[in-house]
């Protein structure tokens, strides 16, 4: 071995090694440099089926104020966010923000629900942020709280015992209740009976791009039903039983089943087994008649008799994804590249051309969750 071949290799090796060291005493770059962030960059993993375009004529213009077919800001719509009272600083910052980004723009009508009556001071800031009009309301008895059928002992046992193993929200009866109202109750409510699209949107989240195209509008054109910013894998020990119950339920009503489904995003297997995927659904905007719709009806009824929700501790992003992924076409379910949100920890940052620049985003697009080690988005990709 010469000299030159030496030094070359001994280059190499120090370049490796210095990585290394980088990788894991700073997290920005074992982030940016992480295999999971190159692939996201190379030109197989974008592909085109997967980043869907917006049409320009989805875009609000200033000349016409027209979107598609439909007049900016008039779909059947609503933003709809779940708060408490002390919630009031985080909720406004969301709203604030999505009114800054999107709605200032296009005035959609917001609702807001809690379990208790909001304060004055909680609806009295909320109304100096928003553009249009807003509607607060207090979730019936029924839809939020424990059913009286649910057998207590065995419930603080489920619970106990998730707490003891260190499972986030293990142990809060609070988070169960959410997850069952968000599941199979919100839109129920009186107010929501007056909208058919709804766009939701949670204290603490952000957004990090113009949002100047109406996503309402596009969906009810274009025949979708659910949009998603993020995927990504469900934690195993709070639904141990839900894939089990679902394919009970499947077994006894295959006609709910739709053609060209998306159960291999579901699935690696082609549904003999859950491998985990869902929507992380604190952003979602969809069609609410999909959920008062009789497939997804008699599908959470069956989910919601075997106590799941507080035996387990069944979230509302597995059943909602479990349920659009098998009863709707999966070109009936839209990835929005264009939309840049957050919700701590994880980032979704626009990746397709000229989208970041477009939506004049803020994000850094080196630190999007796409394809992280924990995402799904790779199991998105290989259906379209």
């Amino acid at each position: 071995m010469n000299t030159t071949t030496r030094y070359i290799l001994l280059v190499i090796f120090l370049v490796i090694g210095l990585h290394s060291i980088l990788s894991f005493t700073h997290e920005d770059y074992g982030r940016a440099t992480s295999i999971s962030n190159i692939a996201a960059q190379l030109p197989w993993s974008s592909s085109s089926s997967t980043l869907e375009d917006i049409p320009d004529s989805y875009y609000i213009s200033p000349e016409t104020n027209v979107t598609g077919g439909i007049q900016a800001g008039k779909a059947n719509a609503t933003l709809l966010m779940l708060a408490r009272n002390s919630d009031t600083d985080s909720a406004v910052r969301s709203i604030r923000e999505l009114e800054d980004k999107f709605n200032k723009k296009f005035k959609y009508p917001w609702v807001l629900l809690n379990e208790e009556p909001f304060s004055d001071e909680f609806k009295k800031r909320i109304s100096n942020v928003v553009s249009g009009e807003v509607h607060f309301g207090e979730i019936p008895h029924d839809h939020w709280y424990q059913p009286d059928w649910i057998d207590e002992e065995k419930a603080t046992a489920a619970r106990k015992k998730m707490e003891d193993d260190h499972i986030i929200y293990g142990g809060s009866l609070s988070y169960r209740n959410m997850c069952r109202f968000n599941s199979g109750f919100f839109y129920r409510h009186p107010i929501l009976q007056n909208y058919k699209w709804y766009w939701r949107v949670e204290p603490d989240v952000h957004f990090h791009c113009d949002i100047d195209f109406d996503p309402f509008a596009y969906m009810q054109e274009n025949n979708k039903v659910y949009g998603f910013t993020i995927t990504m894998y469900e934690y195993l020990a709070t639904i141990p039983t839900l894939w089990e119950t679902v394919q009970n339920f499947i077994k006894e009503n295959p006609q709910y089943v739709a053609e060209n489904n998306a159960v291999n995003y579901l699935s690696d297997n082609g549904g003999s087994s859950f491998n985990l995927c869902h929507f992380w659904s604190n952003f979602e905007i969809a069609d609410m008649d999909f959920w008062r719709g009789e497939a997804y009806s008699k599908f959470f009824d069956h989910l919601d008799k075997t106590g799941g929700f507080y035996y387990e501790r069944w979230g509302d992003a597995p059943v909602h994804s479990i349920a659009v992924s098998l009863f709707t076409r999966k070109d009936q379910i839209h990835f929005f590249d264009d939309i840049g949100y957050e919700h701590n920890p994880y980032t979704h940052c626009p990746r397709g051309p000229g989208k970041w620049e477009k939506g004049k985003c803020s994000c850094n697009p080196d630190h999007s969750f796409d394809y992280d080690g924990y995402s799904c988005m790779k199991q998105w990709d290989r259906i379209q």
